[in-house]
């Protein structure tokens, strides 16, 4: 099993956050792979460069030497074409950057690991993992 990490996680794994951080080991430990979404990568890196968080930054650059960062591809942009089309049709709107991110997580067969369980409800075949509660 490969984890997709979503910002929030790496955002506890960031700050420490003991529950998360000991999961994250734990599944390591396991040799459960986790990775970073480049969606993901943007919304992190961006939110520390504007709140000028240096320290915070270096932890992340650490962190992406740990994990692997993994690159959009055409079949992950022809997915979230697909969820988009569906979502709109029912009338259930999903913000472009969730939508990217379930896209890569179903099109490389990844199980997302978020706090925002409730962005990504109603995406068909989107297995989803909450290591917050």
């Amino acid at each position: 099993m490969i984890y997709a990490l979503d910002s929030n996680i790496v955002s506890y794994i960031l700050r420490r956050e003991k529950c998360v951080r000991e999961r994250w080991l734990h599944e390591e430990g396991c040799g459960r792979q986790s990775v970073i979404p480049l969606i993901v990568y943007y919304e992190i890196r961006r939110g520390l460069l504007s709140a000028g968080a240096s320290v915070k930054m270096a932890g992340f650059e650490r962190l992406c030497g740990i994990l692997r960062t993994d690159p959009l591809t055409v079949r992950d942009m022809d997915m979230a074409a697909d969820i988009y089309a569906i979502r709109k049709r029912l009338g259930q709107p999903i913000e472009a950057a969730d939508l990217l991110i379930a896209a890569q997580c179903l099109s490389h067969g990844y199980t997302l690991v978020t706090n925002n369980t409730r962005h990504f409800e109603g995406i068909s075949g989107l297995r989803l993992d909450n290591w917050v509660k």
